[in-house]
């Protein structure tokens, strides 16, 4: 008898199709979780070159599984090994995803700033393979009216777009640099775990105000900036940060924009034990646009994460949070 929770038995199926699909079709195994998710949702074999024994094979393994069955979050996170497990192999710089936890925490937040909103539209500017929106999506759908996500990574935005399809929620897809002009309305809240690095485009960085006095400027400055501009009055910014993001070199340039646009609602350090070298360890910037009824908070939320694992001081960090939200946030 089996006990493999519905998870696993999910993943396998994924993972047991994308490794035949990756050697029949000669392609990455990430690009075979995208081939296989497709068939997946669609209920049948889309790969007209595959020979009919390969078909055969996929179509037991497929057999095993009724998609839906699935919970949205059981579907989420089965995918997400399965691209978890291709991002490895490929190791590209710009092929990393938000962890779970990190993604959890941050849909907390949007639950806590967007209170207020009866719906509202969200965007991500980096969605990359989608696991950050989707986990926002999965605890707030009824409150999202519309959902965009945009990745200059034609890959990645396969993988959202067929990572949306299984969990069936509706996110508008762009495939282009972030950077450049949108085709979108400004949104009521923007969430991104920020490419950190330089922008190689400085034509493209021209228009910005946080563009470096000589050789290239951050991309995470410039998507902060983008971000803001693309934030309805009184909207929310929710980004992933480099700790070290107010003390890098370009951060004076930084500084006058965000005095200038918004308010800092929140700081919130992540552990450290999440990260392999301190110097890759990151916050969550919470930022709000000014407009015509925005007020400051007394003071912002500026919180030092314990484990996540330790959960006695991660409820008295939460019962500190829920009352500052309780002050602040009437």
């Amino acid at each position: 008898m089996s006990h493999l929770t519905d998870m696993e038995q999910l993943f396998g199926v994924i993972d047991q199709t994308a490794i035949i699909l990756r050697k029949e079709l000669n392609c990455l195994y990430l690009e075979a979780v995208a081939e296989t998710g497709e068939n997946l949702f669609h209920e049948e074999i889309l790969q007209d070159e595959l020979d009919e024994v390969t078909k055969k094979r996929l179509q037991k393994e497929y057999s095993t599984i009724k998609l839906s069955r699935f919970d949205k979050e059981t579907i989420r996170k089965a995918y997400q090994l399965a691209v978890l497990k291709g991002m490895k192999e490929a190791v590209q710089p710009n092929h990393q995803m938000t962890p779970d936890a990190v993604g959890l925490f941050i849909s907390y937040l949007v639950g806590k700033f967007m209170n207020k909103h009866e719906t509202y539209t969200i965007l991500d500017p980096a969605v990359g393979a989608g696991n950050l929106i989707t986990t926002i999506l999965n605890t707030h759908a009824a409150s999202i009216e519309q959902a965009y996500g945009i990745d200059i990574d034609d890959l990645l935005l396969q993988l959202t777009y067929v990572n949306a399809n299984l969990q069936q929620h509706g996110i508008e897809l762009f495939h282009q640099d972030s950077l450049q002009p949108l085709f979108i309305d400004p949104v009521d809240l923007v969430v991104c775990d920020l490419p950190v690095g330089y922008y190689p485009n400085d034509e493209g960085a021209k228009n910005y105000k946080v563009k470096a006095e000589e050789g290239h400027t951050y991309a995470h400055h410039l998507f902060i900036e983008k971000s803001l501009t693309h934030v309805k009055e009184g909207g929310y910014v929710m980004l992933l940060i480099p700790n070290n993001l107010f003390e890098s070199e370009q951060s004076h340039l930084l500084q006058p924009l965000l005095k200038e646009e918004a308010i800092v609602q929140g700081i919130i350090q992540l552990p450290l034990s999440m990260f392999k070298q301190e110097q890759a360890a990151k916050s969550i910037l919470v930022l709000q646009k000014k407009g015509q009824h925005v007020k400051a908070p007394e003071h912002a939320l500026l919180v030092n994460l314990p484990k996540f694992s330790n959960k006695e001081a991660m409820n008295d960090i939460m019962n500190q949070m829920n009352e500052w939200f309780y002050v602040n946030k009437k």
